[in-house]
């Protein structure tokens, strides 16, 4: 059989996800496998696994243990799983060694440039089958959701042969050669997928949350920019993934909250039932012999509807949804799209559940309790809103291409007009009040210079006697469009029982929230500086130095032209701005990240552009004092940057 070699995943910039591999298995040999067989036997024992124990996860002891099998007839032993798997590099510093009797054989397998890296999008494979008809399978994610694609198809050779399996002198083999697998280009940003998985960590280990998700969409393409999940697993050893085997933007279903409270107020104004100054009692309401209450059970006293969606009251959407009347609330949840799959290219979809069965369920789901959605099924809804009322499916490929060229687009596509464009701006226009005024509950959302619209959620959580309670028992969440006067992003981020309740959850999401999006406007600000440039002479795209070493990186882009600057005292790269295959003014600064303790560089004659570089890919707070380019810096070059506290501050003139 002719193996077909696994075709690849790639990012939005060509950079590899998932490519092609292969394993070893080591064994050795102990006792002639056939009459007159010259093959090398293991000689010295003792030897041989002290050797081995210097590269194999296992002890010496342990290994003896196999080389000396109990039956004296044993001609040949493996090494368990301690002995397979084994990479390239590791095959070839054992084989240097040259131990007589020690051999491999080879296996298929699939590598992945990063260790977590969206992992339940891009998914896992396993291997099928054994020796020459052993194949990779996709079971989870993209790898299975486009396994065809991928997978390639084996070729064969035959021929006629005679009794003894020789080929016949007068038949002639036929080769039907191998199709490799294609390639699938999904939407995602290495650049700000990799901080998401920083970013969410982090937030993961100081707060405990046992679920969380982040998603950063384009909110006029649909594109899925960085999206990721806790808990997560290794996508090359699979550690973690019986934690959480489902992929929880889309298999997942749960009662959102007051982010729901978006798709209210669109559906209110857009059908003509919203009077902003028409006025209520806050605190709680009766309905259908059910009291609902506001999250602050004693209300506010009676105030207008105009402030219902900045407090984020529960009462005053059920307001709203009694003077749409059920009938039309449920027609816009049904135009939203929920109850029903997105399409996005992903296995195992969710469709959610939409549950109108009396008066008090339908005003429930008015502020997003007694309806189940997904993710997915959240950014579709919030992206009418921040398009301007046209909805768009999410998506996160671009395209695939087969072995033989055949190219399949899945671009923009739209769910049509949901809303009316003069809906989408009064609701962006909401949720900016929700992080500027004083009555609002996203203020831990404000970013200085940054036009942020978001809506905040509390959503409880179902148990098997009625909902759970406690503080920390709640689905939190929070949903951004930015800038909020013409959306180019939407993030939407839930937060699930954080154990370590040391701050209020709206702080713990802006996290992950305020650095994400900072890095985001930060490449569109070095995109848009590349854009300008008056020839194509000027521009370049940016190559991949990333885990290169730093002296091998610092050339190729000194020799490219660029000013290379250098941020801590490691031997590898494991960062770079910009991003590779951005374009790129001929002569610009590089900025790298190394796996050494983080070190300052030398500032003087930095542009404010370049200063927001180092800012975005240290994590840390900068300062840039006057106009100019930069003269001085609080912490001098080659000084070691505080892991925690203050702002360092430089000095421009």
């Amino acid at each position: 059989m002719l193996q077909a070699q696994r075709g690849s995943i790639v990012d939005a910039n060509g950079n590899t996800i998932a490519t092609a591999s292969k394993t070893y298995s080591i064994y050795a040999v102990l006792q002639p496998l056939y009459s007159g067989d010259k093959e090398k036997l293991v000689k010295d024992k003792e030897k041989t696994a002290t050797m081995l124990a210097k590269y194999l996860p296992m002890a010496k002891d342990k290994i003896l243990v196999y080389l000396n099998p109990t039956s004296s007839k044993t001609k040949q032993v493996e090494f368990g799983s301690a002995g397979s798997g084994l990479s390239l590099a590791i095959k070839q510093q054992i084989s240097r060694l040259k131990l007589p009797g020690i051999h491999f054989t080879s296996e298929s397998s699939r590598l992945y440039e990063d260790n977590v890296f969206a992992s339940h999008i891009i998914g896992q494979t396993t291997v099928e089958g054994s020796g020459t008809s052993a194949k990779i399978v996709g079971t989870m994610g993209l790898e299975k959701y486009f396994n065809k694609l991928l997978a390639g198809k084996n070729g064969h050779t035959s021929s006629q042969v005679d009794n003894y399996g020789y080929q016949l002198s007068t038949s002639k083999a036929k080769t039907v050669p191998a199709k490799n697998g294609g390639t699938v280009y999904t939407t995602l940003n290495s650049n700000l997928q990799n901080y998401l998985e920083s970013l969410m960590s982090k937030v993961q280990s100081e707060y405990k949350p046992t679920e969380m998700t982040a998603t950063l969409m384009n909110a006029k393409t649909g594109a899925i920019i960085a999206a990721s999940q806790r808990p997560t697993f290794s996508l090359q050893t699979g550690d973690g993934v019986s934690d959480m085997w489902r992929n929880a933007l889309v298999q997942d279903a749960y009662e959102p909250g007051s982010v729901m409270k978006i798709m209210t107020l669109s559906a209110a104004i857009n059908s003509g039932h919203y009077n902003p100054n028409e006025y209520y009692q806050s605190g709680s309401i009766k309905v259908g012999g059910t009291t609902l209450y506001d999250w602050n059970r004693n209300g506010w006293g009676t105030i207008p509807l105009s402030q219902a969606f900045t407090r984020s009251s529960n009462v005053g959407m059920v307001k709203l949804e009694q003077e749409m009347g059920g009938a039309t609330w449920h027609h816009y949840l049904k135009k939203f799209g929920f109850g029903q799959k997105t399409g996005v290219t992903l296995p195992d979809e969710s469709s959610g559940t939409l549950s109108f069965s009396n008066a008090t369920t339908q005003a429930t789901t008015a502020y997003g309790q007694g309806i189940d959605v997904t993710v997915m099924q959240m950014l579709q809804a919030m992206s009418a809103v921040a398009n301007n009322g046209v909805m768009l499916r999410p998506r996160i490929i671009s395209k695939t291409v087969s072995a033989n060229g055949t190219v399949t687009k899945y671009g923009k596509q739209t769910e049509g007009r949901i809303i009316k464009t003069s809906t989408a701006k009064a609701v962006r226009k909401a949720m900016v009040k929700v992080v500027q005024s004083s009555i609002g509950t996203g203020s831990a959302y404000k970013m200085n210079g940054v036009d942020v619209g978001v809506k905040t959620g509390t959503a409880q959580i179902a148990g098997s006697n009625g909902y759970l309670t406690g503080a920390s028992n709640y689905i939190f969440s929070v949903a951004g469009m930015v800038p909020s006067k013409n959306p180019k992003y939407l993030l939407y981020i839930t937060l699930k029982q954080p154990q370590n309740y040391t701050k209020a959850p709206e702080e713990m999401m802006a996290e992950i929230f305020k650095p994400l999006i900072t890095r985001a406007l930060a490449l569109d600000a070095a995109s848009d500086d590349a854009a300008n440039a008056t020839t194509d002479s000027t521009t370049t795209k940016m190559v991949s130095v990333t885990n290169k070493s730093t002296t091998t990186a610092q050339s190729t882009l000194s020799n490219a032209g660029y000013h290379v600057a250098t941020v801590g005292t490691g031997n590898k790269v494991v960062q770079q701005l910009p991003v590779a295959g951005q374009t790129t003014l001929n002569g610009s600064r590089v900025i790298l990240l190394t796996n050494g303790a983080m070190t300052m560089p030398d500032v003087s004659g930095w542009s404010k552009s370049d200063v927001l570089k180092l800012a975005q890919i240290t994590g840390k707070k900068f300062k840039l004092k006057g106009s100019g380019y930069a003269s001085a810096q609080s912490i001098n070059a080659g000084a070691l940057i505080p892991d925690t506290g203050g702002t360092i501050t430089f000095t421009a003139q």
